[in-house]
C-alpha cells in the first residue's frame, strides 16, 4: 500500500494558538529574517515531524513558526522536567510528562495521550538528538499509527531561512514505502549545521532488508 502523501490544507479551526501568541511569532521570525510556508492541515491531530534538528536556535524558530500558523505544539518530556517550581511552565510551553523510564512503553504512552484528548499536536525531533546520529528513531512513525493520526512533515531550512510545514503523510504500515516519501521531502532541506544532519533513515529498514 502506498503512502498517501499530499499537499496541506489551510487551516479551518479556530482553536489554536491565540492572536498574542501569533502576534509574537511574527515579530520573532521578523527581527530574525525569517518567513513561512505552507499551511497546516485541518486536522485535529497530528504527530509534527521536527527536522532537521542541529541546533539549540531550532526550539524558538519552531515555536514561532508553530504560533504564526496558529497551532499550540505539544511535546514529551521526562517527568522530572514537571516537577515544582517550574512544572507549571513546562506545561505551559506545551510539555506533557511521560516515564522515559519505561521506555518500551512510551509510544503507548503517548498514543494514550492522542486517545484521551480531542486536540493535540504532537512535535517530534525524529533525531532525537543535535549531534549527528545513525539513524531517525521510529517513535514518531509509531505514534502516528497506534494514534491512527497524520504524520505532518514541519521543517526549519537554515539555508532559505524558511520555516513551516510540508506535506502530511497518513501511515500506511509499509514503513519503509512511507520512508522514502519522508526522504524525498527532506532532502533539499538544510539545518543550522549540516555536518550535524541525522539522515532520514531508520534502523528498521536495514534490518529488513535481506544480507548480501
Amino acid at each position: 500500500m502506498e503512502a498517501d502523501i499530499r499537499s496541506a490544507a489551510p487551516v479551518t479551526s479556530s482553536r489554536g494558538a491565540g492572536r498574542f501568541t501569533r502576534g509574537l511569532g511574527r515579530l520573532y521570525l521578523r527581527l530574525s529574517g525569517w518567513r513561512v510556508e505552507g499551511h497546516f492541515p485541518d486536522a485535529a491531530k497530528a504527530v509534527v515531524i521536527a527536522a532537521p534538528h542541529t541546533s539549540n536556535w531550532d526550539l524558538p524558530l519552531m515555536l514561532a513558526v508553530a504560533y504564526v500558523l496558529g497551532i499550540r505544539p505539544a511535546w514529551l518530556g521526562k517527568r522530572e522536567l514537571f516537577r515544582w517550581p517550574f512544572g507549571w511552565l513546562m506545561r505551559r510551553l506545551g510539555g506533557l510528562p511521560v516515564d522515559r523510564g519505561a521506555r518500551q512503553n512510551l509510544v503507548q504512552q503517548a498514543v494514550d495521550r492522542f486517545d484521551a484528548v480531542d486536540r493535540l499536536h504532537l512535535v517530534i525531533p525524529p533525531s532525537g538528538t543535535r549531534s549527528r546520529a545513525t539513524y531517525w528513531r521510529s517513535g514518531f512513525y509509531h505514534i502516528a499509527r497506534g494514534a491512527r493520526v497524520p504524520i505532518v512533515c514541519g521543517f526549519l531550512d537554515y539555508r532559505r531561512k524558511v520555516g513551516g510545514i510540508g506535506p502530511a503523510l497518513t501511515p500506511s504500515g509499509d514503513l519503509a514505502a512511507d520512508m522514502v516519501d519522508l526522504r524525498a521531502f527532506y532532502a533539499d532541506i538544510t539545518g543550522k549545521f549540516p555536518a550535524s544532519t541525522t539522515p532520514v533513515r531508520l534502523l528498521e529498514e536495514d534490518e529488513s532488508e535481506p544480507a548480501a
